[in-house]
């Protein structure tokens, strides 16, 4: 078993980097301290939203991967989303990373995302 940072430290960590390059980064809900997961909502001027989890991946460990896109139209379904999460795992850590290709944080490229 791979040994894996603490949650609150990863989000501090994620924070701190958005914000040495000029973005805003914020915690929406707090989850378990040390085991939470992470779920990020990464856009761009509080547009373009998408949410990435990381995954377990057989040969690679836990990779992050795009779980939703929100529609322009269809904004409520992608708060909706949301709510679900957070109400299936407590644990859950949700944070919002508004920045410029915000995948890059998390090691992606935005065709990736």
């Amino acid at each position: 078993m791979i040994a894996r940072l603490p949650a609150h430290l990863e989000v501090s960590g994620l924070i701190r980097a958005v914000q040495a390059e000029g973005g805003f980064a914020t915690v929406l809900a707090k989850g378990e301290r040390d085991a939470g997961t992470i779920l990020l909502v990464v856009c761009e001027n509080g547009g373009n939203a998408r949410i990435f989890e990381r995954m377990p991946w057989a040969a690679e460990g836990r990779q992050w991967h795009c779980a939703k896109r929100q529609i322009v139209d269809q904004k409520q379904e992608f708060a909706d989303y949301l709510d679900r999460r957070r109400t299936q795992d407590p644990d859950l850590w949700i944070v919002e990373l508004d920045i410029a290709q915000g995948e890059r944080f998390i090691g992606l490229t935005p065709d990736e995302g």
